[in-house]
């Protein structure tokens, strides 16, 4: 069942239900995002200034994510634009714990309750990078989590789509996103959340150019493919608990309407360990996905 986008900040108060604020909240960011917005991305003085001016962030966390962003350049986890531009435009620091907030861009996987994380700076630039998001793409994104992933991919797109199992989890990222949204950040409104079993997608917003995965199973999803477009981009850690490789997963179709997949691996045979691909059991989370 989909999550509606404002019923969690009335009851529950967006600090109140994710302590991940850090800061007091903006009555409105003071320049509301477009396609067209570039933050100065050669010199690290000019950007803090400009997205002090045009975001009214942090001076602070954005010089942090300046730094981070030097090395994901350099180690070529970010290497288009567009990618570059999100990076720079999403403010991590709002999707983690108050507890974390000092480790907001290390590289790091940090935890963020009901024991999930927010994946590293670095694999979610790479990640992204890999499914090569244009605007007008529709993209399917499995577990939610903090909401840092669909929060990079609004600056890509204005049609993101994000399910988490975990059901006090989804409506507490649910509540960060509204909250964002109320203070200026509108391109957090692309975002359509749902509580549910990501194994079989969503179906009813099928199909999609690109989907992310972010736990890790032993095998692709069929209903995943399958709701993935002919030529469409899915990104997704395969392999045994702890183990995982993340592959690049390109659908084809054929002349005689037949369908072939290339997996490529994005770390060049390096693991990468995930949480677990959970499933539900009626209304319980019980078990995984792997061997399905």
């Amino acid at each position: 069942m989909a999550l509606d986008r404002r019923a969690f900040v009335t009851g529950l108060g967006v600090a109140t239900a994710a302590g991940l604020l850090a800061r007091p909240a903006l009555a409105s960011v003071p320049k509301a995002f477009d396609f067209d917005m570039a933050p100065p991305v050669d010199k690290g003085e000019a950007f803090v200034t400009w997205m002090v001016e045009n975001r009214g962030e942090d001076a602070d966390f954005l010089a942090k994510r300046w730094a981070r962003f030097q090395v994901l350049v350099a180690n070529r986890d970010v290497v288009n634009d567009a990618n570059k531009r999100a990076f720079l435009m999403t403010p991590r620091e709002r999707f983690v714990t108050r507890a974390n907030l000092p480790r907001a861009y290390d590289n790091a996987f940090l935890d963020i309750g009901f024991g999930v994380t927010i994946s590293g700076p670095h694999l979610v630039g790479r990640m992204t990078t890999n499914i090569d998001v244009s605007k007008g793409f529709r993209v399917l994104e499995i577990g939610t989590g903090s909401g840092y992933q669909s929060a990079y991919l609004s600056h890509l797109t204005d049609q993101v789509y994000t399910i988490e199992i975990i059901k006090k989890l989804a409506e507490r990222t649910r509540a960060v996103y509204d909250g964002l949204i109320g203070e200026g950040y509108t391109e957090f409104k692309a975002i359509n959340t749902r509580n549910a079993d990501g194994y079989y997608g969503w179906e009813e917003a099928a199909p999609f150019d690109r989907i992310i995965v972010t736990c890790g199973i032993d095998h692709i999803p069929p209903p995943l493919l399958q709701q993935l477009k002919p030529g469409g981009i899915m990104v997704i850690p395969v392999g045994p608990p702890g183990a995982q490789h993340v592959l690049k997963v390109v659908k084809q179709q054929n002349p005689d309407g037949t369908f072939t997949v290339a997996r490529s691996d994005i770390y060049n045979g390096r693991i990468v360990p995930f949480v677990p691909f959970t499933k539900l059991e009626g209304d319980v989370i019980k078990g995984t996905h792997n061997g399905a």
